[in-house]
């Protein structure tokens, strides 16, 4: 369960859109000071609160799996009492909907589909999906495990990836940059707007990324009733 704990909180700074605040509620969470952490850390503790104020940049993922590693062992040193008071859904939690096709369709046809609209350029329009998944944001960032990560690409990553509960998102193609497999296509459910980090990104991964004005309720009608 230490694992799991510890993936959720490294994925949840990870995708978080401030991270520096996001490390600052785990710690907050579990009822441990700066000097504690950066005594366990064996850093200053000026250093954690530039962290968590956002005047350093975004910590390493080494730095972020250190910080995350400190303090679960400073709360099983302490008997554990915060660490059994959490529990952890399933992909199922996260996943609203999920396809495989049997047949490809190409990227500028499913953007269609989906009365989409690219926010980038540096992608192939003809390649080919073989699937998609529906996944809720932030659930996918407060359950889901790295292992349950890969799962959201099913059978192939030759798919696009649906986001909902998106504002700006930038959390989403941070966490997929970070990951080694890759979807061919990224959708934004309603989003508020599109951040250009997340826009930067997918021109570097040549991945569209694509908004799309439709609920959710329409978007899982519309995909189940394609006949592929």
């Amino acid at each position: 369960m230490h694992e799991e704990l510890k993936e959720k909180i490294a994925g949840e700074i990870a995708m978080s859109d401030a991270p520096g605040s996001t490390i600052k509620k785990w710690r907050e969470e579990f009822g441990i000071s700066q000097q504690d952490l950066s005594r366990k850390m064996e850093i200053s503790p000026s250093m954690i609160s530039d962290y968590e104020s956002g005047r350093r940049r975004f910590p390493r993922t080494l730095t972020v799996h250190k910080i995350v590693d400190s303090i679960i062992e400073i709360d099983m040193e302490r008997g554990g009492r915060n660490i059994s008071r959490f529990k952890f859904s399933s992909l199922d939690d996260a996943v609203i909907d999920m396809r495989e096709f049997s047949k490809g369709i190409s990227v500028a046809e499913f953007a269609e589909i989906v009365q989409g609209t690219t926010v980038n350029s540096n992608f192939d329009a003809e390649r080919a999906l073989y699937g998609y998944t529906i996944v809720d944001s932030l659930k996918a960032i407060l359950s889901m495990s790295a292992f349950e990560y890969i799962r959201l690409y099913g059978w192939t990553s030759e798919r696009a990836i649906l986001f909902t509960s998106v504002s700006y998102g930038r959390s989403p193609m941070i966490a997929i940059r970070a990951n080694p497999l890759k979807p061919a296509m990224v959708i934004y459910v309603r989003p508020k707007g599109v951040d250009e980090l997340a826009i930067k990104i997918a021109d570097i991964e040549r991945i569209p990324l694509v908004r799309t004005p439709l609920t959710e309720a329409d978007l899982a009608d519309r995909l189940r009733r394609l006949e592929v």
